[in-house]
């Protein structure tokens, strides 16, 4: 059964049960013309106004045009979309302090070495510090990034120098996170910024501020709070749920109470309670990012991606779910009201109406994580009929700079020096992010995801996933190494030779960072030239909902990715718009945004572009392989 099929079956038990879910919710709520179009204005009580380029009104009552409209609404979704990866990892620095003052009961410090290459970052030196000492200052300096008044996102410099250069030039090198914020929400008040141009560069310095900032804040910390990911082997799709065993699902973005529960689930004494009340033990598994964040530190079981939360409710197998923020649906908790389970709410920033709320602090986490679990025990003995798909898939996750790095070079000489050199003599083409949401509108119902990688991966395109993206590629069997066997010969065999899979999971939606690592890690490697707007690489969103992926996008074009959307492009019907996002953005950036929502015309796209940037390098012309002798090998610059 694919898993779009194991996707409509749920769907139709939920029916029957009485369950309302977004698929079937989509079919009945349509999308409101105006807002796709990006062309209604409701920054002021004189409208909202509904502006169209090429029929009614020319501007809207103040006289704003369609182009600023539009320009308007996609600078607000990516100040968004900044503001949740930010406030995020806010939460994670805040957490990190406490832990380094003993405040934190169930967290320390776990990767002592990323530490250190931390505090190199923030121009901190390390020799003769303790550990806590360390960590403190570390913490601090992330926090002073929030509320920076003056100078430069300290982050951003990991940026490549011709990248920097770029920005400079352009005038929008990011600042402080929390300022970047503010400013693209001042000038997009009304009357204010209302030159299209001049909205997409905050618009774009906003996102860098998210990208090479805050997401940056937030994997790094965690890394070292958590461990820093490796490789491993798990299993996904609703089947992880067990028939036996109590169930408790995570579900959201933030990783700190999570991360309490791993431990607490192999805790004696609930465990003891567990069989007490008729279960053999407790399984955790995961929705959305919280899954992907255990996923590839402890190969916790994945449930679903974004559009499976309420289908996971329905096999009437869950009997706990903690939420904290970011993708939850509203809609939970009708599903949850439905069967015997307990939806709660964790986070002090997100709430449901009617959803009983136990709140997460750092400093009583434990406490918290020990009384979740026993409501879950407790409801265990209520269940009603059970009915558990039986497939899982399995994949391997836990891919991030560093790991990629010590796959490729060991140890002692890690290194992405042989990355280059397959992407050179050409058995890898070039590398794809597919990141993002999973969405109901999308072409493919649902197989879109895998859709489009197949095709790129039969063209020797090395694919790097994260978020519900990664989730819906390993359901399909994708991230196995085995999945080689779909891929083109020249990357078929460098994953059978270094064992990898031709599509690496890379974590959460704000792991993205780590994509931005890499790349710059490619080009300060040389021999690709010396940007990450020359490396022969792209990247897509195939399937966003949420406005956190125009963020990510915003930020990838700003660093010389380009970019493609699919489901729909806010104001892409707008020439003028189009055009500054397309022309525009591209002269300063060196990459631009495209518009394709067809699956294989996707992947088509984005061959095109890493295509055209191994023209501009030259690796579309054969080189003549040469036999070097003794006198040659000793001029190498090894």
């Amino acid at each position: 059964m694919s898993s779009n099929d194991l996707n409509r079956a749920m769907f139709e038990k939920a029916l029957r049960d009485g369950a309302s879910t977004a698929l079937s919710r989509v079919k009945t709520v349509k999308p409101c013309p105006t807002g796709v179009a990006g062309a209604c204005c409701r920054m002021c009580s004189m409208g909202p106004c509904r502006v169209f380029e090429d029929k009614g009104p020319k501007a809207g009552v103040c006289g704003a045009t369609a182009e600023t409209i539009a320009a308007r609404n996609f600078c607000r979704m990516i100040a968004a979309g900044t503001a949740a990866h930010s406030d995020h990892a806010r939460e994670v620095v805040n957490t990190f302090l406490k832990a380094c003052d003993g405040q934190a009961p169930g967290f320390a410090i776990r990767d002592e070495a990323k530490l250190r290459t931390v505090a190199r970052v923030f121009g901190l030196e390390w020799q003769g510090k303790s550990t806590d000492e360390l960590a403190r200052q570390v913490g601090e300096a992330a926090k002073a990034e929030f509320g920076r008044q003056d100078g430069d996102c300290l982050p951003a410099n990991l940026a490549p120098v011709r990248r920097r250069e770029a920005w400079r030039r352009a005038g929008v090198f990011p600042r402080g996170i929390d300022r970047e914020v503010v400013e693209t929400l001042h000038r997009t008040q009304m009357g204010v910024d209302q030159d299209a141009w001049s909205l997409m560069l905050q618009a774009t310095r906003c996102a860098l501020a998210d990208g090479w900032g805050g997401s940056m804040i937030a994997t790094a910390l965690q890394d070292i709070l958590f461990g820093t990911p490796r490789p491993l082997r798990a299993k996904v799709n609703v089947g992880v749920l067990r028939e036996d065993q109590v169930n408790v699902v995570v579900h959201g973005h933030e990783p700190l109470l999570p991360e309490i529960l791993v431990a607490l689930a192999r805790d004696p004494e609930l465990l003891a309670e567990a069989r007490a009340a008729g279960a053999s033990g407790i399984n955790l598994a995961g929705i959305c990012c919280s899954a992907n964040e255990l996923l590839m530190r402890h190969g916790v079981p994945v449930a679903g991606s974004f559009l499976q939360q309420e289908l996971a409710i329905a096999t009437g197998a869950v009997d706990l779910m903690a939420v904290d923020g970011q993708c939850v649906m509203q809609g939970l908790a009708e599903v949850a009201r439905c069967y015997h389970m307990q939806l709660v709410t964790t986070s002090s920033r997100a709430r449901l109406p009617g959803v009983e709320h136990v709140e997460f602090h750092p400093e009583t986490a434990l406490e918290t994580g020990r009384e979740l679990l026993r409501r879950a025990i407790a409801n265990f003995p209520r269940r009603g009929k059970v009915a558990i798909p039986k497939e899982t898939m399995d994949l391997v996750a836990g891919f991030g700079h560093e790991s990629i790095e010590y796959i490729l070079g060991g140890r002692y000489r890690a290194s992405y020096r042989p990355l280059v050199d397959n992407i050179v003599n050409g058995r890898i083409r070039g590398i794809a992010g597919v990141v993002g949401c999973s969405n109901p509108r999308a072409a493919g119902g649902g197989d879109g995801h895998s859709e489009l990688v197949r095709k790129l991966i039969a063209n020797n395109v090395l694919v790097l996933a994260t978020g519900c993206a990664a989730i819906s590629l390993a359901r399909d069997g994708l991230l196995r190494p085995e999945a080689a066997s779909e891929a083109g010969p020249g990357l078929a065999e460098v994953c059978e030779a270094v064992g990898i899979p031709p599509v690496l999971h890379c974590g959460a939606c704000v792991d993205n960072s780590r994509l931005l690592a890499a790349a710059s890690a490619l080009a300060c490697e040389g021999g690709l030239g010396e940007d990450i707007a020359d490396i022969p690489v792209a990247g897509c969103a195939p399937e966003w909902m949420s406005e956190k992926a125009l963020a990510i996008g915003q930020y990838f074009v700003a660093s010389g990715i380009p970019v493609g959307l699919g489901v729909n492009f806010p104001g892409w019907e707008n020439k003028a718009f189009r055009h500054i996002m397309t022309e525009q953005l591209e002269g300063v950036t060196g990459a631009g945004w495209f518009f394709e929502p067809d699956p294989e015309r996707m992947a088509d796209r984005l061959t095109a572009i890493i295509d055209a940037r191994r023209r501009a390098l030259g690796l579309d012309r054969g080189r003549e392989r040469v036999l070097f002798d003794m006198e040659m090998r000793r001029k190498l610059d090894v």
